[in-house]
């Protein structure tokens, strides 16, 4: 079935169909009108002979009736009904007794003058004479004449009062419709056939019209648009005259010029774009809502050995993991999930697959971007994605993610039996007997060794606080504790290494809001730098404080310190200068720094060379931000 009509397919051909459609109603009215009137106006000109005729017969019809000759009187409407276009003559008494008339069949029939079209014309309109074409008793078509014959003073002797009786009957005479209708045919012949020429010009001058002043410039127009919706933005279209449409025209050539030129702008910006993207030496690609890539760089491609395989349109996880389903952000972390959630960047190491099925490990930066379309707003995600493998084969964060995990599972491993032995040395305890000579001596040997375990369950407790996943929530954490427990995991490399250790923590017990791994681990990260920079032996202050609205941890070495050239380096990732000789990964300070900022805080350094250097981790404290003097804390 097809889609449009052969109407719809073309503008003229709806013209053409809307124009004849309204010209011929238009006829068929102005035709029926005409009709109309011309029926009545031939019945009127009947109608006015009829008047004068019936004047003539009503007269003699009176003086045979004064005279009493009903012969006369049948013999007048017997010649009247002989003339040529009269089809009957009749005369109708009150009581509706046809008492006269030219055909002889009717004598004596009843006549039903309450109920008889023409009879009820008259009654309703109060005429003395009515008009109307019927089908006569005889089954003629008839124009009938009803001319009502009143009662006079001369007459009162024979038919009463004329109170009591107005009438004393009633005259119909028939004319033969025939002629009437016949020229009414005529006419509407003659008017059809002018109808039909008027149609045929005009029709032939609304489509020359049409075809000359509209088509032809419209399919010009269609034709420019289709070449420049395929891409030939150099397609303009040529309309003369000053009408609208070639005032479209020159608009149209106006808008085609400024979209060619605002094109060739976007492309050159999109060119820009790519080529931006294309520098930056991590891989980089933005994830719709869908998990769909819209964008890569060619760093992402080399990762991933796209080089002729479609990177984008395809899905994340299916580009980078090889999965044919989003990953399950209970098992690893989603930046796309993660964002949804949270609206804040997001920092995981991943591993990816490449398209040969080879694994690597890759640290991903995915941050949140909104673009604005129309009225709604589309939201992506940015991921940096660094090639670990490629930029240091260990990184820091990796050694210590690896340290957490070993850490956990040794503290697991050594929690349970060192619980089982704690318990059955008490149970030794509570059995050995008083009497034994050896009793003090074994007493004083198992209190040391449950002492040794105490210490061993504190240390393995101190661990699993180290390894525990920091995620994203912030709690109070005691700085004091938090600081001692992670230097005691320090303390066997400070006597390996000579070096002195001093403590001063602020007596008020300083807590601060943060995240206790990502603390713990930065304050780590920074007492072993101290270490790197001490390779002969030296001192370690550790010092915990409250000052104007901050609680700071200050790590002091003395070291070889820093030199200025590397101060503004230090913090930058894969940025490595150890005092030891040995080649670090050079994240763990920019890690630190970054779970510092996270909370909330922030890291400074002094230093000098020779001397050593002091490096500070200040947090806003929550006590002063609440009204409470320092000291006020637990």
């Amino acid at each position: 079935m097809l889609k449009y009509s052969w109407v719809e397919r073309k503008l003229n051909r709806k013209f053409l169909l809307g124009n004849a459609m309204g010209i011929l109603l238009s006829s068929l009215v102005f035709l029926l009108l005409y009709l109309g009137m011309y029926r009545e106006k031939l019945a009127g000109e009947r109608s006015d002979a009829a008047s004068q005729v019936n004047q003539l017969l009503e007269s003699s019809l009176k003086n045979a009736m004064l005279k009493r000759d009903l012969d006369g009187l049948q013999h007048i409407v017997e010649k009247l009904g002989e003339q040529e276009e009269i089809r009957n003559v009749m005369i109708v008494n009150p009581e509706g007794e046809v008492r006269f008339s030219s055909t002889g069949s009717l004598l004596g029939r009843e006549f039903d003058t309450q109920n008889d079209e023409t009879c009820r014309v008259c009654h309703l309109s109060g005429e003395d004479t009515t008009t109307a074409f019927i089908t006569n008793e005889l089954g003629q078509s008839v124009l009938r004449s009803v001319n009502p014959v009143r009662n006079e003073p001369e007459c009162i002797a024979c038919h009463g009062t004329i109170s009591d009786h107005p009438v004393n009957g009633v005259l119909f005479v028939d004319y033969d419709a025939a002629p009437i209708k016949e020229s009414a045919r005529r006419a509407a012949v003659v008017l059809i056939g002018a109808g039909v020429c008027v149609l045929l010009i005009v029709l032939t001058g609304g489509w020359w019209f049409m075809q000359r002043f509209v088509l032809q410039p419209v399919h010009k127009l269609h034709r420019a648009s289709k070449a420049i919706s395929v891409g030939t933005l150099s397609e303009r279209v040529s309309i003369p005259g000053r009408d609208e449409l070639a005032q479209l025209g020159r608009c149209f050539n106006g808008m085609a010029e400024s979209l060619e030129q605002t094109l060739t702008v976007l492309g050159e910006k999109e060119q820009f774009l790519q080529g931006l993207v294309d520098a930056t030496p991590d891989g980089l690609r933005v994830i719709d809502d869908s998990y769909n890539i819209v964008l890569v760089n060619e760093a992402y491609r080399r990762q991933l050995g796209l080089s002729k395989t479609p990177a984008v349109g395809v899905p994340c996880y299916s580009s980078s993991h090889g999965r044919q389903e989003p990953c399950v952000p209970t098992l690893v972390t989603c930046p796309l999930h993660d964002i949804r959630e949270h609206r804040v960047p997001v920092k995981c190491v991943h591993q990816h697959k490449r398209i040969d099925g080879s694994l690597f490990d890759v640290e991903v930066y995915a941050a949140p971007l909104q673009v604005k379309d129309g009225e709604q707003v589309q939201h992506f995600i940015v991921e940096s994605i660094r090639d670990l493998e490629s930029a240091v084969q260990f990184s820091h964060e990796q050694k210590l993610s690896e340290l957490g995990r070993l850490a956990a599972g040794v503290a697991h491993e050594i929690y349970n039996p060192l619980t089982s032995i704690r318990l059955s040395l008490d149970a030794i305890l509570r059995l050995q007997s008083p009497e034994d000579r050896h009793h003090s001596q074994t007493a004083d040997y198992l209190m040391l060794v449950d002492q040794e375990i105490n210490r061993c369950i504190e240390i393995t407790g101190r661990l699993l606080k180290l390894s525990t996943y920091s995620g994203t929530e912030q709690q109070v954490v005691s700085l004091n504790r938090a600081v001692a427990e992670t230097l005691s995991l320090l303390e066997w490399d400070a006597i390996e290494g000579s070096i002195i250790i001093e403590q001063q923590l602020d007596a008020s017990e300083p807590r601060v809001l943060a995240s206790e791994s990502n603390l713990r681990m930065a304050v780590l990260n920074l007492i072993q730098n101290a270490f790197h920079a001490m390779p002969q032996g030296g001192r370690l202050m550790l010092t915990t404080l409250r000052q104007d609205g901050f609680v700071d941890i200050v790590v002091s070495d003395t070291g070889a310190g820093i030199a200025a050239e590397d101060l503004v380096q230090i913090f930058h990732p894969f940025f490595s200068r150890r005092a030891d000789g040995e080649h670090g990964t050079g994240l763990g300070l920019s890690i630190s720094r970054a779970n510092v900022e996270r909370d909330g805080g922030k890291i400074s350094v002094d230093s000098e060379p020779g001397k050593g250097s002091s490096f500070t981790i200040s947090y806003p404290d929550p006590d002063y931000e609440a009204g409470n003097e320092p000291g006020d804390g637990e």
